[in-house]
């Protein structure tokens, strides 16, 4: 059932639960996200609002909650280290991400971003995770370490010099917090935020911890894209790099809130209300975000069913933007750490961790490679190289299906007739049948094994197209390849089942030189048989009385 996109007041009341709800847990991850990003609290505020509130109203998932996540903080996080803190660029790169977004959604590529292959999402999902973890030990220990990972990692063993016990006991607290809350205590008080509720008081009675500080109240100010000569490239790049992952975590969640709802989302649709939210983001000083599963996940068992349970989430945390600077001033980096190390290992695949023995091991050597590069290399060469490497294997295991399918299937008479005709053409014909579409990546074999069946006395080769819905060019110039090889070897060679689209295919790019389609294309394989037996009658039958076939057909 798809859901309907349309205000609807029937769930009124759940959807305000559900608003309230979700408003509550994002307060503290809208303010650690800021933090983490380097733009400050108030940052991820603003993000939470405006991505959460224009997402809700224009995307095609009725019940997503969208705001700041762990993938777009951590690009954000090492375009700040980049941009040396340059605040107008950086939120142009949110704004330019939003609008590649909007363009991903009109030209239909929501279904495409779903086909990332899921060690790759793992790997990379994983990834992020691990980064956030790394982000954040500098801070448990009480250290503001330099943004990146590689260097945050490279100051750990200083940080470890010289810790802060005040900052880990806080860290130690919030993260007891977070994980002991009792699920049936979560419905009135999240888990975050009753950690980071207690680790902020448990910090006012021990030593000194290095806390926010100062935060400016308020609404958000206007702020005009701005534009560097030297740095274009490299926030264009942060701007893709933002976009895609945003659209991929946005449509992961709206698969999960479809399975919960039962209901079905628009993926292009929900692309351009993302794109929206985060545009307008980007012009009003709030970091990137997109569909956080956790909130929607809180939302739908809260009671929310519609786009009105979303866009209260958003009214909620400007209510508390409008009073909460002087109270937020005082949590500890530590606090803030504690509930970020949580979401850094929530977002690790665990689930599939712990089953990978037991699966395919290129999955799993997959996304771990994916993993290691997402970590240790950047986001984009991690997943355009997980995605291109398991595009060849999938190739590959087609491709072999396809060969094997090729020479080991029998071949198949569909009638008395037939089988009569295949076996007293077998020392004279040989016929393949294709068992499905011709890939690129069996092409390269199928004139090597098709040269392997030519025998003595055998005069013509039978490829049988009944079962190709479709042929590509690599295809195309194997069959011409074998139709080239069989003229040298002074075989013919006879077409059977090949589509009328394929021909024109197959003449639009030449490759009937050495194959006159015309007179070697049949449409009924029986009809050629018949053909061929006429033609060979005489020679078939002295040689039959000369020396009986004692071998069956190869195909």
């Amino acid at each position: 059932m798809r859901a309907a996109y349309t205000f609807d007041l029937k769930h009124l009341r759940g959807d305000i639960y559900g608003g309230l709800t979700a408003g509550v847990v994002a307060i503290p991850l809208a303010l650690a996200f800021g933090v983490a990003s380097g733009l400050g609290p108030m940052a991820g505020m603003y993000g939470a609002i405006i991505v959460g509130f224009f997402a809700a109203w224009l995307g095609g998932t009725p019940t997503n909650v969208s705001g700041p996540t762990g993938p777009m903080v951590v690009v954000l996080a090492g375009l700040f280290a980049s941009l040396s803190g340059d605040v107008g660029l950086i939120l142009t790169a949110v704004v330019l991400a939003g609008v590649f977004q909007i363009i991903f959604g009109l030209i239909k590529l929501g279904d495409f971003i779903r086909l990332v292959p899921y060690p790759v999402v793992s790997g990379f999902m994983s990834g992020i995770g691990v980064i956030i973890i790394i982000l954040q030990l500098d801070a448990t220990l009480g250290h503001m370490a330099p943004a990146g990972t590689i260097p945050a990692l490279q100051y750990l063993p200083t940080a470890l010099t010289d810790i802060n016990m005040s900052a880990l006991a806080v860290a130690a607290v919030t993260l007891i917090v977070v994980y002991g809350w009792p699920t049936a205590w979560g419905k009135y008080l999240p888990a975050a935020l009753a950690a980071l509720t207690a680790g902020t008081v448990v910090s006012l009675f021990l030593g000194e911890t290095p806390i926010l500080g100062d935060i400016p109240s308020g609404l958000p100010s206007f702020h005009m894209p701005s534009f560097s000569q030297g740095a274009m490239m490299l926030v264009i790049e942060a701007a893709f790099i933002l976009a895609v992952l945003g659209a991929i975590d946005s449509l992961l969640t709206s698969l999960v809130a479809d399975n919960m709802t039962r209901t079905r989302h628009d993926s292009n649709q929900e692309l351009i209300g993302q794109g929206i939210g985060n545009a307008v983001a980007g012009l009003f000083g709030g970091i990137a975000g997109a569909g956080a599963t956790m909130r929607t996940v809180v939302n739908i068992r809260s009671g929310g069913h519609t786009k009105i349970s979303g866009m209260i989430h958003s009214v909620v945390l400007v209510a508390v933007v409008l009073g909460l600077g002087p109270v937020a001033a005082y949590i500890p980096h530590a606090a803030l750490a504690g509930v970020l190390i949580k979401v850094g290992l929530d977002i690790i695949d665990f689930s599939y961790l712990r089953n990978a023995h037991r699966g395919p091991r290129w999955d799993l050597a997959l996304m771990a490679l994916v993993l290691g590069l997402t970590v240790l290399v950047d986001l984009i060469t991690a997943v355009g190289a997980g995605v291109v490497l398991a595009a060849l294997a999938y190739v590959r295991q087609v491709a072999k299906a396809q060969l094997d399918d090729l020479l080991s299937r029998p071949l198949t008479a569909t009638s008395e007739e037939e089988q009569d005709l295949i076996e007293t053409l077998k020392d004279r014909v040989t016929v393949f049948e294709f068992g499905g579409p011709l890939s690129f990546g069996a092409a390269a074999d199928v004139g090597h094994h098709v040269r392997e069946r030519y025998r003595d006395g055998m005069h013509a080769i039978v490829l049988d197209f009944c079962r190709v819905p479709f042929i590509d060019v690599s295809a195309v110039r194997a069959v011409e390849t074998i139709a080239c090889d069989a003229e040298r070897a002074g075989k013919k060679i006879y077409i059977t089942g090949m589509s009328d689209d394929i021909a024109d295919t197959m003449v639009g790019l030449g490759a009937d030189c050495c194959l006159d389609l015309g007179s070697a294309r049949y449409t009924d394989r029986v009809e050629l048989l018949r053909t061929l037996r006429d033609e060979y009658a005489g020679k078939l039958s002295r040689r039959s009385r000369a020396n009986p076939p004692k071998t069956t057909v190869e195909n």
